[in-house]
């Protein structure tokens, strides 16, 4: 736990820290300089991985509301388009990473957005053959997983651009490194609400919802 949070901040930390993580840092090697497209920016993942991505070096873009845009441009984000009035692979163009979390028409259009040999990891979609046989997952499983993405995998040949399917894991070393940048003050928790163990259910449909901008966390006991 970052000495500086609490444990309700703390809590927020751990599944979008790695998501972002393994995303910017491990699949994409995202360096200083590079342009990167993140998806639904006011998410959970999306608050952390701008920060991230930003602490990196990289130009940000990204899609979110524009009653949001006033807090990703204070995450770090030097464009913030509103999905809901513009396209965003027509102003977010030559991306060298572009990280989706909605799947989808909204995954397709990625590919749009990125430049030969850049990257399109998506933690929204459905993994790919690849996918499957890098996880020894049984051979009738690669091909179905195969078949059913092929529209991606087309898309990914044409543009000439990796696509990668990411399955966060857990790593307590990277853990760490996520802790030491917030007590540095580089990153931080964007946290929406905090509800009692008792109303769960409720947490858990406000989430479903959409509305949420960041994390929302359970809180077991004081």
């Amino acid at each position: 736990k970052p000495a500086s949070l609490d444990y309700v901040q703390a809590a927020a930390l751990p599944l979008v820290g790695l998501t972002a993580w393994q995303t910017l840092i491990d699949l994409a090697r995202l360096q200083s300089g590079q342009k990167v497209l993140i998806h639904a920016g006011s998410g959970g993942v999306g608050t952390f991985a701008i920060q991230l991505a930003k602490h990196l070096g990289a130009q940000v873009a990204t899609t979110a509301s524009a009653m949001n845009h006033p807090l990703m441009k204070s995450l770090g984000a030097d464009v913030a388009i509103d999905y809901k009035t513009t396209r965003f692979e027509e102003v977010a163009r030559n991306q060298d990473v572009v990280l989706d979390t909605q799947a989808g028409d909204t995954l397709l259009r990625s590919f749009e957005a990125v430049k030969p040999g850049g990257i399109v990891v998506t933690i929204g979609g459905r993994p790919d053959g690849k996918f499957a046989r890098a996880w020894g997952l049984p051979l009738p499983l690669v091909w179905i997983l195969g078949f059913l993405n092929r529209k991606v995998d087309r898309l990914a040949r044409e543009k000439k651009v990796r696509f990668e399917y990411l399955f966060m894991h857990a790593s307590g070393e990277q853990l760490e490194k996520i802790s030491a940048l917030v007590d540095q003050g580089v990153v931080k928790p964007i946290l929406d609400k905090t509800y009692p163990l008792e109303a769960a259910a409720e947490a858990i449909s406000y989430v479903e919802s959409g509305h949420a901008v960041g994390k929302v966390v359970i809180r077991v006991e004081d």
